[in-house]
């Protein structure tokens, strides 16, 4: 865990959940597992405002508790997890695009609460959806039920694990923390809901403000006896099948790139096919054969069988081995080796950031190198027919940069300089991990910088929304342009050209 890492995940908890929530989670970054009462010492919080914070974080997956031997609980953040919050406005924009507004509003409304009902989140929805839409037309329940399974269907929402029943007949003492399960086959396992109704609009369902939990208050309410079907069933957005997606279109970009339109559809295919199949760790696709592929298509490309077939051998016959054949049986068998074109990706990248940072010379060095495994001095200067003083320079360049290492073979035990040789290589693992360091480090940056001129220019933004305010309200009541050219002359051109720099840099 570096630094700049714990900085990044304390900025994103203090603007999420405020101050009390970010001191807990670092320092359970900072120090690892730990029991509740050391946690609210060390910290100097109150053992209720410990609780209250550490119930926010395991609600949101951002820490998870383990019981010991002793009896002891003992809480463990997750920074990966804490991490991922950069990425949630991409989260929701995949949904939107694969399941439109309806399944951007149910990711967004599982991001923003961590766990939820799939009744409660259904509500929500339809009526966040009742009160975009024009007068007198509503959002049925039943039609955000329908994007609800589709998004469990594909794997984009899970259940969470819950509590198992136990026979009451155990006279023991209960467990000092429930341990909870959940099996492989009712993850995606959607319940039985007759949900009828249609979403209200805000004026019509004041109730709703209160923040009572949904799925608990139909139990009590009058209109609906019957406990709800869903209580104790909760739900939470899929992190790693959301990136399994942006791999699968990271690939396909890439295909598409390197050959044509149609060898990326060919591709788009098969990973949409092996999808739910194969989980996101696995090194290949499961094998698919031609004839699967074939009747996979979809209906606008017509292109025949035989035309596939050649794709197919094209595509397993590239030298950066995105496709393979596995078998023969089927008209042929293909898989997609996953972790292969991961790191054709992460290399691409990083020839880029080469090329973007020390200019093209230093790329080819940078790629020579990578093709080469090892080189010594003299032997990158022949190959990149660069002359010996600019090659060593560029060589120290990216050497200082941590994009390329030395590695140093002794002849002798002594590592006397003269007997030994200096090769260059690239360990692409420790580049890239340096790489996504370095983007931590500028998020960081820039979060703080944005906070910065947010605070010091605090009393022109002020003035600006009251001005904005006053504007909007004489137009209500239909004032002549001449009295709103006067209010808007209160903000004077040097503040006004200070607010743009602000937006600007603010939007950065």
């Amino acid at each position: 865990m570096t630094q700049a890492e714990i900085k990044l995940c304390s900025l994103l908890l203090q603007e999420h959940f405020g101050e009390i929530v970010e001191k807990i989670g670092v320092h359970l970054i900072r120090t690892g597992s730990q029991p509740l009462r050391v946690i609210a010492h060390d910290t100097g919080t109150s053992l209720d405002q410990v609780k209250k914070a550490l119930c926010v974080l395991i609600q949101h997956n951002l820490v998870i508790y383990q019981v010991h031997k002793r009896g002891v609980v003992e809480y463990e953040a997750q920074c990966s997890r804490v991490l991922r919050m950069l990425r949630y406005p991409r989260y929701i924009y995949t949904a939107k695009t694969l399941y439109s507004d309806t399944g951007e509003l149910i990711v967004e409304e599982l991001l923003l609460n961590g766990k939820m009902t799939m009744s409660a989140v259904v509500k929500k929805v339809a009526d966040r959806l009742t009160e975009t839409m024009e007068d007198g037309k509503t959002m049925d329940y039943a039609e955000v039920s329908n994007t609800f399974v589709r998004l469990a269907d594909t794997h984009f929402v899970q259940r969470c694990p819950w509590v198992p029943a136990t026979e009451n007949s155990d006279p023991g003492p209960p467990p000092p923390a429930p341990i909870l399960v959940i099996s492989e086959k009712d993850m995606y396992l959607v319940p039985k809901l007759s949900l009828i109704g249609k979403g209200k609009r805000r004026r019509s369902s004041d109730e709703d403000a209160a923040g009572e939990p949904k799925a608990k208050r139909p139990k009590y309410s009058t209109d609906n006896k019957e406990p709800v079907p869903d209580d104790g069933i909760y739900w939470q957005a899929n992190l790693d099948r959301f990136h399994q997606h942006f791999r699968d279109q990271a690939i396909v970009s890439a295909v598409a790139n390197r050959m044509d339109q149609t060898s990326s559809e060919v591709v788009r295919t098969m990973l949409r096919m092996s999808e739910i199949t194969t989980p996101s760790t696995d090194p290949f696709t499961q094998p698919l054969s031609s004839n699967e592929i074939f009747r996979s298509l979809p209906v606008g490309y017509n292109i025949s069988k035989q035309v596939l077939d050649q794709y197919l051998t094209l595509l397993a016959d590239d030298p950066l081995e995105f496709v393979g054949k596995s078998g023969d049986s089927g008209g042929g068998m293909y898989v997609i080796n996953l972790h292969k074109a991961l790191g054709s990706l992460a290399t691409a990248t990083l020839e880029s950031v080469v090329q973007e940072r020390f200019g093209s010379r230093c790329a080819r060095i940078f790629r020579l190198v990578l093709q080469k495994k090892h080189l010594e001095q003299k032997q990158v200067e022949d190959f990149a027919m660069i002359p010996a003083k600019e090659a060593k320079d560029m060589l120290y360049k990216m050497l200082s940069g941590n994009f390329i290492s030395l590695q140093e073979i002794p002849k002798t035990p002594d590592h006397a300089p003269s007997r030994t040789f200096y090769l260059y290589t690239v360990n692409i693992l420790s580049a890239a991990r340096m790489l996504l360091h370095r983007c931590y480090k500028s998020i960081a940056n820039l979060i703080e910088r944005r906070q910065f001129e947010t605070k010091e220019n605090k009393r022109l933004l002020e003035k600006s929304q009251r001005v904005e305010a006053i504007i909007a309200s004489m137009q209500a009541t239909g004032a002549e342009e001449v009295q709103l050219q006067e209010i808007e002359e209160m903000i004077t051109a040097p503040e006004r050209q200070q607010l743009e720099t602000l937006k600007r840099n603010v939007n950065k």
